[in-house]
């Protein structure tokens, strides 16, 4: 099964080797037509601690590293 990569900025990096990525996705509702903006927060992992708040970041789905993260960042992404 191909892992999902996703694309977001980085909302956290306190905890140490881990950030906390916001992405944010567009669709339009059935019934109103209307372009809807939905956001949802992901833990991922960061073994370098290399990327700050306000990073673009790409992340993909992996293993279970802990109770909460089940993503890992790939690479910064160009914004």
């Amino acid at each position: 099964m191909p892992k999902r990569i996703l694309q977001g900025t980085v909302t956290s990096d306190r905890n140490a080797q881990t950030v906390t990525v916001l992405v944010e996705r567009r669709f339009t509702h059935p019934v109103m037509k209307k372009t809807v903006r939905k956001t949802k927060k992901y833990r991922a992992h960061d073994p370098q601690d290399s990327f700050k708040v306000g990073d673009i970041v790409r992340i993909e789905e992996c293993a279970p590293i802990s109770k909460t993260k089940r993503w890992r960042v790939v690479t910064e992404a160009s914004a």
